[in-house]
């Protein structure tokens, strides 16, 4: 025997197999033959009643010893291993066995053997009227083959020659009709293929149509459902079945399909009122199918009205743990009991939305809300959205309205973090206790339990406050601090009285009691003053204060109050009385009421220190009018009216410092006031001073340039015109110091003209002037040039030169050279040197620079505008 001979199916079998090896070899020793001969057959006829109880022990030619045991490794199913018998009907498959027998004996030789068993294959008897319906889309084929015996199941399933997957049908799939299938095991041993066909007729399940529901509200137009035909919610069913129903009374027999939803509804209101179509079957193997068609009239709910509590509002510190139980109330419209379907959103702190089952009882629907919407301190607002019962087809849309509640969760107070500000105090004197800074006091009401310890002690001290944009302020009464020195507040609870919450505390913070001063030797005195200033007072006996705040009254001619803050030194201090708080002449009394130290702040009250002072009247202003100067003047404030000893001119109508009489003036507004004799001034009248200022004229483009050439000849009124002024022109022949010109005369090239605007009224002359430097050769070429042919230089005072005239204003840049027959250079002119006078101004020429008489020849260069040079020829004849 060897492993590869058995069919070791499992894992459990293998270890089992190693086990029997292990009996094998410990009993190898063995000397006697125990166990029989192993051995081996083959059994093909399955169904022979023979094969039900084949004794293995005569196989191996023994007889059952206590000592012996049968193991069947493969789990045939077929031995019994107590008995030895072997019965092939109950072996499941086809296939080859092997069953081992072991004596336990150490005497003997050989104390195991084997009996293989190769079983043949068997499918059971075949089955030609297979009947199933066509509603089973499993049907078991072995449940056709015959069962006795049954048949092995390790065969193949076969449809027209295709293998199938498994032995199930699908005869929905299929359908009805006739089906042939053959079950096959293929040969093994010596032992032939079995093979079993069955023949299957699907019949036809029976049809009860596809149903649809009429789903109303009770708030829909019934009158439209008077006659509703039950076979327009019925499709594809079999014809001849019967309806039937057991609620309305609706149908008048089986056959009868028209009912009226209107009268249901008026007869037994809403309801489900189901209405049975039921169909038998063509063959038993299939059943009769019912379907079901249902009119179903929902209740509208209103919940108008209904309102909603969740409970409840917590503190930060039950977060973790709180349960949230929310309870909706009936309004007008009673909510029947069961359980509904509640939608709901929440907005706020935290925005969630969910859903939840709640059970209606009483009126009032009961549902959780998870504690997890609310996991952040702040206000949040629970809204129904929707309500509808678990159980039915929400065909009516429930009214709503505006179903809300808020829930709070409030943050614990916490001030550690803050700051308390508590400014150094007075004796017996309230101290303000400020809490701000990094805290997360929301505004509203509060409750703190402190302590003072140091110079003054106190215990379980409670004090109340509001907080106003995170700050708050109470008070440490004036009866807890009677001693001077350092003193600890500390606040060990702190409660909000709005919500409840409330948080233990370490915050706090020291402060010193100061004394109050001392006012024994205190005097005062105030000056006299004019009116509309301010009034100097004098305190003296402040002892070794530094610094004070003086508070005070004023009666008499005037009434006021005020207080000044003042620096001292040597016990002296003084401070000034603002003129509007005195704007009546006469005699006033000013009295002290309080001195408060400006270092502690501490401050001695109802105080009578006083002092009397007066008021003087102000003159009336003085009467002045605007005055003029010109420019060129350089007008000082001694030339303005009215002046004198007394009256002051300023600048402005608030300067203090007068102007001094050599003040230069400047255009603008001067303020005059009178002094009086008790040295008070008026108020200040306001002249305007003007300083006519002429501008300086401004020469056009070219306005310089004319022709000599023009007919009238260029005048300066001809240069006028091309100037801008406001005023009167004058001209004149010098910047100043010079003679005024008449606008007739006429314009010489090269001069320099200086022109200055004035003013016909004020007689004022612009500051600088505008020199104009004049120039006659603006001309064009439509002038004509005559050049003379001759001259005679005999000093007889006619033509005595050659010139050509009028050849400055045309040509201003020409040159011209003169040669004698020989073609020496005899002289050389321009606009600067235009009269050939016959005299040589060339120095190469060895002639004593007198020319003899005789013919000559010029060359003109006009050196203008690409015109060409002209040549010619002249008489000299002395």
């Amino acid at each position: 025997m060897s492993p590869k001979n058995i069919n070791l199916r499992s894992e459990v079998d293998y270890f089992r197999y190693l086990l029997l090896l292990f009996f094998i070899f410990s009993y190898s020793v063995s000397q006697a033959q125990c166990a029989g001969t192993s051995t081996s057959i083959t059994i093909c006829d399955i169904p022979n009643p023979a094969n039900q109880n084949i004794n293995l022990y005569s196989l191996i030619g023994v007889t059952p010893t206590p000592n012996g045991q049968w193991f069947d490794l493969q789990e045939s199913g077929g031995l019994n291993t107590a008995t030895g018998i072997l019965n092939v009907t109950n072996i499941r498959e086809s296939e080859t066995y092997v069953f081992t027998y072991i004596v336990n004996d150490p005497t003997c030789a050989n104390n195991i053997s084997t009996v293989t068993v190769t079983v043949g294959g068997y499918a059971g008897t075949g089955n030609p009227n297979a009947s199933a319906c066509s509603d089973n889309n499993a049907v078991n084929l072995f449940q056709f083959l015959g069962n006795g015996p049954n048949p092995q199941i390790n065969g193949t399933w076969y449809q027209g020659g295709n293998r199938l997957a498994s032995n199930f049908f699908d005869a929905t799939a299929a359908g009805p009709g006739v089906y042939t299938f053959v079950y096959r095991l293929e040969p093994i041993g010596t032992c032939p293929a079995s093979e079993a066909t069955v023949i299957l007729t699907v019949h036809p399940a029976p049809e009860p149509g596809d149903t649809s529901n009429l789903i109303l509200c009770e708030t829909d137009d019934m009158s439209i459902y008077t006659n509703v035909n039950l076979l327009d919610y019925i499709t594809g069913q079999d014809p001849g079945g019967r309806w039937s129903e057991s609620t309305t009374s609706e149908l008048s027999g089986p056959f009868d399909t028209f009912i009226n939803v209107q009268n249901i509804f008026t007869t037994l209101g809403p309801g489900t009122y189901n209405f049975v179509y039921t169909v038998q079957p063509s063959h038993p193997v299939c059943s009769r199918k019912t379907s079901t068609v249902s009119i179903v009239i929902e209740k509208q709910i209103d919940f108008t009205g209904a309102t909603l509590q969740v409970a409840s509002d917590i503190c930060e510190s039950l977060i973790p743990t709180a349960i949230y139980t929310a309870s909706i109330r009936q309004g007008a419209d009673p909510i029947p009991s069961g359980n509904y379907s509640i939608q709901y959103q929440i907005t706020g702190a935290f925005t969630s939305s969910g859903s939840a089952i709640g059970n209606a009882s009483g009126g009032t629907i009961t549902f959780p809300i998870p504690n997890s919407s609310f996991p952040n301190v702040g206000t949040y607002t629970v809204h129904i959205l929707n309500i509808h019962e678990t159980t039915g087809y929400n065909a009516c849309q429930h009214i709503i309205g505006n179903i809300t509640d808020i829930v709070n969760v409030f943050p614990l107070p916490r001030i550690n973090s803050g700051t308390l500000t508590v400014n150094n105090a007075c004796q017996s004197t309230n101290v303000p206790v400020e809490l701000s800074g990094n805290t997360n006091l929301p505004n509203g009401n509060y409750q703190v339990t402190f302590t003072l310890a140091g110079s003054n002690v106190a215990s379980s001290q409670v004090a109340t406050f509001s907080v106003t944009n995170g700050v708050g302020t109470f008070l440490i009464l004036g009866n807890l601090v009677p001693n001077i020195g350092n003193t600890t507040i500390r606040i060990t609870r702190i409660i909000n009285l709005d919500t409840g919450c409330q948080n233990a505390s370490t915050l706090a913070q020291t402060f010193l009691v100061n004394p109050k001063p001392v006012t024994t030797n205190v005097a005062v005195s105030a000056n006299d003053a004019c009116k509309n200033n301010p009034v100097v007072v004098n305190v003296t006996g402040l002892g070794s204060l530094s610094g004070v705040i003086i508070t005070y009254t004023i009666v008499g001619a005037n009434t006021a109050s005020g207080a000044e803050t003042v620096t001292i030194t040597g016990g002296n201090a003084s401070f000034t009385i603002p003129a509007s708080s005195l704007p009546n002449a006469g005699p006033n009394v000013l009295t002290i009421t309080e001195i408060t130290n400006t270092v502690t702040l501490c401050g001695s009250s109802n105080l009578t220190i006083s002092d009397t002072f007066i008021i003087n009247p102000l003159p009336n202003a003085p009467s002045a009018s605007n005055q003029g100067f010109c420019s060129s003047e350089n007008a000082t404030v001694a030339d303005l009216l009215p002046n004198g000893n007394n009256f002051n001119w300023y600048s402005s109508a608030t300067g203090n410092s007068p102007l001094s009489a050599t003040t230069v003036l400047v255009a603008g507004n001067y303020w005059v006031s009178e002094i009086s004799a008790t040295n008070c001034p008026s108020d200040r009248t306001m002249i305007s001073v003007t300083i006519n200022q002429i501008a300086t004229p401004t020469l056009n483009t070219d306005g310089q340039n004319f022709c000599g050439l023009d007919t009238p000849a260029p005048a300066l009124s001809d240069l006028s015109a091309n100037v801008n002024f406001a005023g009167t022109l004058l001209w004149f022949d010098a910047p100043s110091g010079g003679n005024q010109l008449s606008d007739n005369d006429i314009l010489q090239d090269g001069f320099t003209y200086y022109g200055f605007d004035s003013d016909a009224t004020g007689g004022c002359l612009s500051e600088t002037s505008l020199a104009v430097t004049v120039s006659l050769t603006d001309c064009d070429d439509n002038f004509a040039l005559m050049i003379p042919d001759g001259f005679s230089p005999n000093g007889d005072g006619t033509n005595d030169t050659f010139r050509i005239p009028n050849i400055e204003f045309l040509f201003p840049n020409y040159t011209i050279e003169i040669f004698n027959r020989y073609g020496n250079l005899m002289y050389k002119g321009n606009r600067n040197t235009p009269n050939w006078d016959g005299m040589s101004n060339q120095s190469n020429l060895n002639i004593n620079g007198i020319a003899p008489n005789g013919v000559y020849f010029y060359i003109v260069n006009f050196n203008k505008d690409g015109k060409s040079p002209k040549q010619g020829r002249l008489y000299l004849n002395r």
